[in-house]
């Protein structure tokens, strides 16, 4: 724990404390003669958060925006429970993905080629050249949805609950705090970047929500340092990691599971990252 703040007992910091926990900072306030001490788990959220307080001491505004988050309907009990009416636009990506999974035979019948970024059957990809080559022929047929779609393609239902899991839980959190709109710009940055990425090195026989699901995770963890506010284990980021370095080694296809979209993670994960950085959000109380 980091000592940040010392302050008179007489100031009431419960309802503060209670938006900090919410917004997933840890944190602890204890009692030293006299004086009740604010300590944080991560000194990387000293600033953002005693620029927080100092607004919650002076402007009653903020003040009010506080406590009404502290009974903000998607915590239930400080932890992160939202409902479909709170994330539409995840929950609408979920449905679609679940839907194609259905259509498509989870990825086994013709419909599918029609979502991979290029039909695989009417062109050459063998080489980054020909690759190249059957892109820039399906784009300037006016296939434009194709740099997006394979998102929506699943291979098994393991595979899109697990994707649906992850993009609901952060996703959520994105589309409350952050918006729709950012949300849905994060959506197709990385999903360009992972999906092109993905293409150019291995071909048009891929799909899924990962690529996305990285860049979100990526975003989260790089944005949630500057400024505090969504709430997810720390241990979520290394574990992810440490999949994505793990599926560029034969590993998976070792234990069974099949050959993974690695490039496709990286670049998701590296766009998420990227543009947290280029496009900060707006600090707001709820």
């Amino acid at each position: 724990m980091y000592r940040v703040k010392q302050l008179d007992v007489s100031v009431d910091l419960a309802s503060f404390s209670r938006w900090l926990r919410e917004q997933g900072v840890g944190h602890r306030i204890t009692e030293e003669g006299g004086f009740q001490v604010l300590w944080l788990e991560n000194p990387d959220h000293a600033a953002p958060v005693l620029e927080a307080l100092d607004r919650f001491l002076l402007e009653p505004e903020m003040r009010e925006a506080v406590n009404t988050t502290s009974q903000s309907p998607v915590f239930v009990g400080g932890r992160w429970q939202p409902s479909p009416r709170h994330a539409p636009l995840v929950l609408g990506i979920i449905v679609l993905a679940v839907v194609v999974a259905w259509v498509t035979g989870m990825g086994s019948n013709q419909a599918s080629t029609l979502l991979m970024m290029v039909d695989p059957q009417n062109y050459a990809w063998d080489s980054l050249s020909a690759r190249v080559d059957a892109l820039r022929e399906t784009l300037a047929g006016g296939e434009i949805w194709r740099l997006i779609s394979p998102d929506f393609l699943h291979f098994s239902w393991t595979h899109i609950i697990f994707n649906s899991v992850m993009l609901w839980f952060l996703g959520s959190q994105i589309e409350w705090f952050d918006g729709k709109v950012r949300l849905m710009g994060l959506f197709v940055f990385t999903s360009l970047v992972s999906n092109g990425l993905q293409y150019f090195v291995s071909g048009p026989l891929f799909g899924g929500l990962s690529g996305v699901v990285y860049g979100i995770l990526g975003y989260c963890w790089l944005s949630q340092r500057r400024y505090p506010r969504f709430q997810f284990p720390p241990a979520l980021v290394t574990f992810a990691v440490v999949w994505m370095v793990i599926g560029f080694t034969p590993l998976p296809e070792m234990l069974g599971l099949g050959r993974m979209a690695n490039e496709a993670h990286l670049g998701g994960f590296v766009a998420g990252l990227a543009l947290a950085i280029v496009w900060p959000p707006h600090r707001r109380a709820a």
